[in-house]
């Protein structure tokens, strides 16, 4: 007699192991969670985990792939489905922030967890280095200055960096999305304009002064106190 597992293609029953790897390693972290602990959560025998995956740092490492691939093509189609400087920008920090907000595990494994492991850190470069790129593409398209695209570059790393901090925040519920949202295009669009006055955002058009000095103080605080 078949059983149910035999019956799931096998590119959906990997995607299942992630997923339940995911929980895991987000609940346990890296070094504390077993296989045996991700095959009982994925409700398979673990020799069948192993099948798929040889490993837990192949394991681990198939999540961080998956989910930062994930955030990247997120990110890529909301900077690419945008009209306009100030849409473009404010389209890209909200699939960024609601990626974070609606899959904090993943967020969790791939950059706080990963980062802290040495064998799975490159992978988090590089995906790192692919946002820095989208957002320096984003400045040199619509810069009011002559700023080279070296200096342009170095103001994308420190939004970027700025993006991930309110992030950890965005994901242990401690600042809502939209405020967090706002926080960061404030920042971000500063540095676009050269300075400038900001344009009103398109979720509201009469934020009063009072707001958009608290946004910067969260943004100061989310960028300089990240949660442990």
């Amino acid at each position: 007699m078949s059983t149910g597992t035999k019956r799931i293609p096998r590119a959906i029953r990997e995607q299942q192991m992630l997923d339940s790897a995911i929980s895991v390693f987000s609940d346990l972290g890296y070094r504390s969670a077993s296989m045996d602990t991700i095959a009982k959560h994925a409700r398979i025998s673990k020799p069948m985990l192993y099948l798929y995956y040889g490993s837990k740092e192949e394991l681990f490492s198939a999540c961080v792939v998956r989910e930062s691939g994930r955030l990247i093509d997120r990110l890529t189609a909301a900077a690419t489905g945008s009209d306009g400087p100030r849409d473009s920008l404010e389209s890209v920090v909200e699939a960024f922030l609601d990626y974070v907000d609606q899959n904090s595990d993943s967020w969790n494994v791939v950059y706080r967890q990963a980062m802290a492991e040495p064998a799975f850190r490159d992978e988090v470069e590089r995906t790192r280095s692919v946002l820095v790129d989208l957002t320096t593409e984003l400045l040199v398209q619509n810069s009011v200055d002559e700023r080279s695209r070296e200096v342009l570059e170095v103001v994308a790393t420190a939004l970027v960096g700025a993006g991930e901090a309110v992030a950890n925040r965005v994901a242990h519920q401690s600042m809502p999305t939209s405020v967090a949202a706002g926080v960061v295009v404030e920042l971000a669009w500063r540095g676009l304009a050269g300075g400038a006055t900001p344009s009103p955002t398109r979720a509201d058009t009469t934020t009063a002064p009072t707001d958009a000095s608290a946004a910067t103080t969260s943004a100061t605080t989310a960028t300089t106190t990240p949660e442990e």
